[in-house]
């Protein structure tokens, strides 16, 4: 057999014979690196590492420590699972088993079987027992009339669906032990790569989102290579329990839905208005000094304007129902960037006019499908931190780099240590179908954000195939306290909507030219944002943030005319506070202060009002000592003001 040539990310080149396979590479290398091999990228696709590679080709082996050999694993535990199910379950219908963010899931149709929480234990423990088996995963080519045969003798809808958008000759079937299912893989060599298993809980779904379609039971797991791994995770997930923004949420009287209202439309509580509005006042500081122009626009806009900026053929189907009012269709505004490109057409732009940057709290409204809905993070009505900058093409990297500097002072104001920019671009086959057909356009702006990244320090990953439909754009992934990832906003680059709506300005040579447009949120939406701190802080609102800044405690009743002159003395320092004057001991006071997740706590009693001083706590550190008010007061606004002038 002749000779291939295999580039390794170091760039060094190796000789194999044509038909070697990724395992076959980590062998030569290492007997210990080619035992954590779950698959392997093979010129840009994940491959199993077992398949045979007959070309040039770069190589990069994947192990558990990448999210491509994650999803390798998970994918090739959902089969491992559908295996089980068919043990105990013979003749159900398996629907899709993807990976997912942590694990998988396969939707299964059951039939008569009546399938519960308290079976997931089995099919945990029969997964268990394929894993030690160690069967390995054998990948078959076939024709797609064999395939279809074989599902029509299964009589299995769901994958015949399925086989109906697949071309003839793309289709591949994967085997483990006794198991077989359609599927493009890759997957792992063996069974026994996976170490332990979990299932965690069962849900309805139906087929491929569509209401319309049967209502399947989608069953949740996750695998890990170690027994440790699992303990750790499942800790982590208690943790993460606790910290459900949803529950703490409810706790803490932040917000609340209302059936009357409507799903996904929350209704904001005091001490989550406050939060709200707490927010605003630092987004709008933050904005006014880094020169934006504040503007506000409505709620609902004619057809005509969405068809102008392109998102109507785009997003229709994440838009609430048209409207006809007057002869004219409006719809409920799903995004502010068309309304904000009318004001910047409102008066003629020079040169001299850009970089002209425009802000807005935008309430915008998104009809997210019932089964995607979830607390505060999927919503259909949400309050945007949103604005768009206007800027000529040499003033894009300065622009772009302060929009990330923002986003960098943001997250040391809110403890967000760990973060990354997810950086979405374009797929050429795809020019006039999800993306604006201009490769030129395309190729210039993914270069320009690219080199600000570069040039900035800032870490990055790029995503193929994932961009806005009018360009480039990036998505800050964040980790809260617990590692937990979510993504916080997004910064899109707009070449294309300067020409639909024909957005000029006049150059010194007294030229018209189109702007480039900086889509930025560096808060999101208050809705996924304040999700997010909850969980973050798990209830534990900074000083600056937290609705109630210090709870007041009298020892007893007859002390409570003296926490009044207190209460007093810190709403004149701006300190929100108040006083419990129930009648009950001071004990069980503290203990619902701490429940409460108040920063501080003062306690008074005879001496403290005698001497004119306060007894500090500290939310989960307890005594702080004594101090007169006025220092304690002053200590608050200090800590506060030393945060917020990061």
């Amino acid at each position: 057999m002749s000779n291939i040539n295999i580039t390794l990310p170091d760039g060094s080149v190796k000789q194999h014979e044509a038909g070697v396979t990724a395992m076959d590479v980590a062998m030569s290398i290492s007997e210990g690196l080619a035992r954590n091999v779950l698959s392997a990228k093979v010129n840009g696709e994940v491959w199993d590492a077992t398949r045979p590679i007959t070309t040039d080709a770069q190589l990069t082996l994947l192990t558990w420590n990448d999210d491509a050999g994650k999803n390798t694993m998970w994918h090739s535990s959902a089969h491992m699972m559908a295996e089980a199910l068919e043990f105990f379950y013979p003749g159900i219908k398996l629907a899709i088993g993807p990976p997912i963010e942590n694990g998988f899931y396969y939707d299964v149709d059951f039939g008569d079987y009546n399938f519960t929480e308290e079976d997931l234990q089995k099919v945990e423990k029969k997964m268990l027992e394929l894993a030690k088996a160690k069967n390995p995963f054998i990948r078959k080519e076939m024709p797609k009339a064999e395939a279809v045969a074989y599902f029509t003798e299964k009589n299995d809808p769901y994958k015949l669906e399925l086989l109906q958008d697949l071309e003839d000759g793309n289709i591949t079937f994967y085997t483990q032990g006794e198991f077989t299912d359609l599927c493009r893989g890759p997957h792992i060599p063996h069974t026994g790569y996976i170490k332990a298993a979990k299932l965690l809980s069962i849900a309805g779904a139906y087929w491929r989102g569509n209401e319309n379609n049967p209502m399947l039971t989608r069953i949740y797991g996750i695998t890990f290579p170690k027994s440790s791994d699992l303990t750790a995770y499942l800790e982590l997930l208690e943790e993460a329990k606790k910290r459900d923004h949803r529950k703490l949420g409810k706790e803490l009287e932040l917000f609340t839905f209302d059936d009357d209202i409507g799903p996904g439309l929350p209704l904001w509580l005091p001490n989550g208005a406050f939060l709200i509005e707490q927010l605003e006042w630092l987004a709008k500081e933050t904005e006014r000094k880094a020169g934006y122009h504040r503007v506000r626009t409505p709620h609902i806009a004619k057809e005509t304007l969405y068809l102008t900026s392109g998102h109507l053929p785009y997003y229709k189907d994440s838009m609430f129902p048209p409207m006809e009012m007057d002869g004219s269709t409006y719809y409920l505004k799903s995004m502010n960037c068309p309304h904000h490109h009318k004001i910047y057409d409102a008066s003629p732009k020079s040169y001299k006019d850009l970089p002209y940057r425009l802000a807005e709290y935008g309430t915008c409204y998104r009809y997210e499908k019932s089964g995607e809905l979830f607390g505060l993070m999927r919503v259909r009505s949400l309050q945007m931190n949103d604005a768009h900058i206007y800027c000529t093409k040499e003033q894009f990297e300065q622009e772009f780099k302060a929009v990330n500097d923002m986003y960098l002072k943001y997250f040391k104001i809110f403890g967000i240590d760990k973060y990354i920019m997810r950086f979405s671009t374009h797929d050429p086959a795809r020019l006039g179908k999800k993306y604006v057909d201009k490769p030129e356009l395309w190729k210039e702006t993914e270069d320009m954000v690219r080199n600000v990244l570069i040039s900035s320090g800032i870490p990055f990953k790029e995503v193929p195939d994932e961009a806005a439909f009018y360009g480039p754009k990036i998505d800050v992934q964040v980790y809260s306290a617990i590692g937990k990832e979510f993504t916080l906003a997004t910064n899109q680059v707009d070449f294309s909507q300067p020409l639909s709506f024909n957005l000029t300005y006049t150059t010194p040579e007294n030229e018209q030219k189109h702007p480039i447009i900086i889509h930025r949120a560096p808060l999101g939406t208050h809705e996924r944002f304040i999700g997010f701190l909850i969980e973050h802080y798990a209830g534990k609102f900074p000083l600056w943030l937290a609705p109630l800044q210090v709870k007041i405690l009298p020892i007893s009743e007859k002390f409570n005319e003296g926490c009044k002159k207190i209460l007093q003395s810190l709403e004149n320092y701006d300190i929100r506070a108040s006083i419990d004057d129930r009648s009950e001991k001071i004990g069980k006071k503290i203990r619902d202060a701490e429940l409460s997740k108040v920063p501080l706590m003062i306690v008074i009693g005879e001496k403290e009002l005698e001497e004119g001083l306060v007894s500090v706590r500290k939310q989960g550190e307890g005594d702080q000592g004594t101090m007169p008010v006025e220092q304690f007061a002053e200590a608050i606004q200090r800590e506060i003001k030393e945060l917020l002038s990061v």
